[in-house]
């Protein structure tokens, strides 16, 4: 068992060297099971805001490029995944989460988990956005309304697999007992189940989507709300 901890300023933020760092942990895995935690009480709050403000043109296509390589990493991985959500987990953040094969996250009321792209008027990429309809059981409450649940409402519309008090110690013994199948039974069936890069959106139009939605991303609005959500409270 491997544990893999979101550990970066701003509650872990995703910035591209962390997605960089995970990708790399994902390949030296080889399969073995992996628990994904966060660092210092927050599991993630999503992207890094500091670094996307700083980006336009090829560079932010560059980056939804990369984040959508880091969350089909996760969610085709061909070993067991559990997502022990020990805090916060918005945005980005949630994305992780649903991308895992099982989800707990902590019996605390004070967390907040949900997908607020549309309150921040962003458009998801198109691959995380079809990982999104396969893995919630509400999709049109989760993505159209852009709630931040508590751990029971985020549990009632699928955004994670049960609440505990001892999350971790749960979360591991998820894993432990995924990780009794074997390996190679298991990451077939995965495979089938998920299919691959392509299932999720065909690389023919995955790129021009991607490239269509950089106004979206670079507009005024997003611009405010990024520099909004950055100013000192």
């Amino acid at each position: 068992m491997i544990t893999l901890t979101l550990d970066a300023p701003g509650k872990n933020a995703l910035s591209s060297a962390l997605m960089e760092s995970v990708l790399d942990r994902l390949e030296g895995a080889r399969g073995e099971p992996i628990l994904f935690t966060g660092a210092g009480g927050a599991f993630s709050a999503g992207l890094n805001l500091k670094e996307l403000a700083t980006l336009e043109g090829n560079a932010l296509f560059a980056f939804l490029e990369l984040l959508e390589r880091f969350m089909v990493a996760i969610y085709l991985y061909p070993g067991p995944t559990v997502a022990c959500v020990n805090g916060h987990a918005i945005a980005g953040g949630a994305v992780i989460t649903v991308c895992c094969d099982h989800r707990v996250v902590v019996d605390d009321p004070k967390v907040r988990i949900g997908l607020n792209e549309v309150a921040l008027g962003v458009q998801f990429p198109p691959r995380i956005f079809s990982i999104v309809r396969r893995r919630v059981t509400h999709p049109d409450r989760v993505v159209l309304g852009a709630e931040l649940f508590d751990p029971a409402g985020a549990l009632s519309v699928g955004l994670v697999d049960e609440v505990a008090d001892d999350v971790e110690a749960v979360a591991k013994a998820r894993l432990a007992v995924l990780s009794r199948h074997p390996r190679e039974a298991y990451a077939v069936a995965k495979r089938e189940l998920r299919g691959d890069e392509n299932a999720l959106c065909p690389e023919g139009e995955h790129g021009q989507r991607l490239l269509a939605m950089l106004p979206i991303w670079s507009s005024p609005t997003v611009r405010d709300k990024i520099a909004q959500a950055l100013k000192p409270r």
